[in-house]
């Protein structure tokens, strides 16, 4: 085999990764953003939007809740800028 028809084999996916591009919303989401980078805005727009209307129907212990849920992934955003 040449090494020209290496560059052709699609790049090899982990366990994880395939199980969530098997899910049916998460797996389209991630789809969309591998083809378009920019629906990635369109997806934090949509999330903003879902915690502001469930802070007018719930009030604070949505806002509680979604503070608690974002706790996990700004402790990992934090390490990721510590590294040296």
């Amino acid at each position: 085999m040449t090494a020209q028809s290496f560059e052709t084999l699609p790049p090899r996916r982990s366990p994880l990764s395939r199980l969530f591009r098997a899910l049916p919303v998460v797996g389209r989401v991630i789809r969309e953003v591998e083809r378009e980078i920019d629906t990635i805005y369109y997806l934090l727009v949509v999330a903003l939007t879902a915690v502001v209307l469930a802070v007018q129907i719930w009030g604070l212990p949505a806002l509680v809740l979604t503070a608690l849920a974002l706790v996990p992934v700004m402790f990992v955003l934090l390490v990721i800028l510590a590294r040296p």
